[in-house]
């Protein structure tokens, strides 16, 4: 038996009870790990809240990410006892995730734990920092440099936001940081790297087509009027990476930015991401972050704590990164 986090639905309303679970219940999969740590993000908000409906079966267990030790495995490329991470592909939405003492999954949805990385800091990274790095190095891939200017992060306070702005920063950029919560969270920004805050309402007013140039690239959590603004200030030649949709997935824009500016418009997956690119982004990730960045951007919950805290992602009253451990 092992201890989980159950969504059930009843007449259109997801509940979340802690339930224990016979191993013989767990889905099909060649690999099964005992958990040590899962994560909440913004998306097992949505999931757990029932918010955002992406929950086609029940009963589901929540947690898009997890890590922890190999019990058994049918899979060559995992022996039991080894450390492994995952994230993304659809897991804690279509397959039983990280919420839960115990989980089973295909080989190909896991990376090993990174050499000089603990389970705990993986779990600090998690779906989000893994989506960050994705986010850098797609900047990076467009051939921006720190001598090109100022790179702008919205969504600042988040998971992605944080973990982008200690890396960028840690590779030489100058950023600025957009944030709604800039009075709870000013020194948090300014000690990951922010050179800059502003306030997120000034990019939630109508963008002209075309406004004064002012960013060498961005990195995007929030979509909607924030990146339609943000694309009217970007420099020429210069380059956005899109993640998230926390503003809404509408995008009142024009071309102009794209025609008469040369913007690269970058979307970022880190869903079904492959492998390869998740074991070089794993451990990029882990030579970047300084180690103050583990102490300073997370919370640890139990798995009690997550309907909870769930509620409070999505009304946008979590900083960084909050750890479940189990």
């Amino acid at each position: 038996m092992f201890r989980a986090l159950v969504l059930t639905q009843q007449d259109k309303k997801t509940n979340a009870s802690i339930q224990y679970l016979n191993e013989t219940q767990l889905p099909q999969g060649n690999v099964q790990v005992k958990v040590s740590y899962s994560s909440l993000n913004y998306k097992d908000g949505l999931v757990i809240t029932g918010t955002g409906r992406l929950v086609r079966q029940f009963p589901m267990i929540p947690g898009i990410d997890f890590v922890g030790t190999v019990l058994q495995s049918e899979d060559p490329r995992y022996q039991i006892n080894d450390k492994v991470i995952l994230t993304g592909w659809g897991v804690g939405e279509n397959h039983w995730g990280g919420m839960a003492e115990k989980a089973q999954v295909p080989g190909n949805y896991l990376v090993p734990l990174p050499a000089h990385c603990t389970e705990k800091q993986a779990m600090f990274i998690g779906t989000a920092g893994l989506t960050a790095m994705l986010c850098v190095q797609a900047l990076l891939d467009a051939g921006l440099t720190p001598e090109d200017g100022n790179i702008l992060v919205t969504g600042a306070s988040g998971g992605v936001g944080t973990t982008s702005i200690a890396l960028l920063s840690q590779l030489g950029f100058s950023v600025t940081a957009v944030t709604g919560r800039m009075q709870n969270n000013h020194q948090l920004l300014s000690s990951l790297g922010a050179k800059a805050i502003i306030e997120r309402e000034k990019f939630e007013e109508p963008a002209k087509p075309l406004e004064k140039q002012q960013w060498a690239g961005a990195i995007d959590t929030v979509g909607n009027h924030v990146l339609a603004k943000l694309l009217t200030q970007i420099n020429y030649g210069g380059a956005v990476a899109i993640c998230g949709l926390a503003g809404g997935f509408a995008l009142p824009t024009t071309v102009m930015p794209f025609i008469l500016r040369n913007v690269s418009l970058l979307g970022i997956d880190s869903v079904n991401c492959p492998q390869e690119k998740r074991i070089q982004a794993w451990n990029k990730i882990i030579k970047l972050l300084p180690e103050h960045f583990f102490a300073n951007t997370g919370t640890e919950i139990t798995l009690e704590e997550a309907p909870n805290y769930a509620k409070k992602i999505i009304a946008g009253q979590v900083t960084g990164r909050t750890l479940i451990k189990l």
